[in-house]
């Protein structure tokens, strides 16, 4: 029997490099996109794609079990919503959720949508299941390393990334000369990299990391070449991500950008963490 799988696909190149090295596998990949959200070009890598509006569960679990999906994963972010109008939340969500409305962390509102999935025979599997060869390994990857100078904001970029990690805020923070320049919020690491790059004299150190208790179904660090693009737009000049726990889809290229713009990219880990 053909290899299928699910694909909750949110905004970004993520969902199409996932589609498609999941093909190279020999899976069949059956996604669910979200309105404004999901790159339409992703209905070209897959057999079939539901766009669904958030809050549309009822929708995604008849659309998966119609293709005979018991194993789904979770790519991509998803934007919190501008305004009411783009929740439309059906009965399954405010049954999921009733629950949570008074801790709405994405990690526990994540898990309450993975359970309600479960119980409906779809379980959310880590996207490294299938692609484990595209965690980052530990290293130096570019032709420049970081600088001496730049060693202590890498350490400080470390423990401040740790801990909005363990508050549930974000992964990613920007450093300068010892100063936190930007956290990452709601807005995204592209957004917290150009906030950053707002304050800084092109020296800036760009650190994301997992979450001490890293759910690896959902929100995995995720790096690629438009990381390299927004760092060297926004000034800054060496990264810094958790080997063999973040997901690298595009390396070659992201290699080849960081280096013709004199960018570091360095994956570290820390057994204490």
């Amino acid at each position: 029997m053909t290899r299928r799988i699910g694909l909750i696909a949110g905004s970004g190149p993520f969902p199409l490099i996932f589609s498609q090295k999941a093909k190279e596998k020999g899976y069949r990949v059956y996604a669910v996109g979200y309105v404004n959200e999901t790159d339409p070009a992703l209905a070209d890598t897959v057999e079939a794609v539901e766009t669904i509006h958030i809050g549309q569960i009822k929708r995604l679990i008849k659309f998966f079990k119609r293709h005979q999906i018991t194993d789904a994963v979770m790519i991509g972010a998803i934007k919190k919503p501008g305004s009411i109008a783009e929740v439309r939340p059906d009965i399954k969500a405010i049954s999921l959720y009733t629950g949570t409305r008074q801790n709405t962390h994405d990690d526990r509102l994540l898990r309450a949508f993975a359970k309600g999935l479960e119980e409906e025979g779809i379980y959310i599997r880590p996207s490294t299941f299938l692609l484990p060869e595209l965690l980052a390994r530990k290293g130096c990857w570019t032709k420049r390393a970081p600088r001496k100078d730049e060693q202590p904001d890498i350490e400080l970029g470390w423990k401040m990334a740790k801990a909005i990690g363990k508050l549930d805020i974000g992964q990613c923070v920007v450093v300068s000369n010892g100063s936190v320049l930007a956290v990452e919020a709601i807005d995204g690491t592209d957004s917290t990299i150009r906030r950053g790059g707002r304050l800084t004299n092109g020296k800036a150190v760009v650190v994301k990391v997992c979450k001490p208790i890293q759910d690896f179904r959902f929100d995995v660090p995720t790096v690629g070449s438009e990381t390299i693009k927004t760092m060297h737009a926004a000034g800054a000049s060496v990264l810094v991500i958790e080997a063999g726990k973040s997901l690298v889809f595009d390396q070659a290229e992201m290699i080849d950008l960081a280096d013709r713009y004199k960018i570091s990219i360095v994956a570290l880990n820390r057994a204490d963490d």
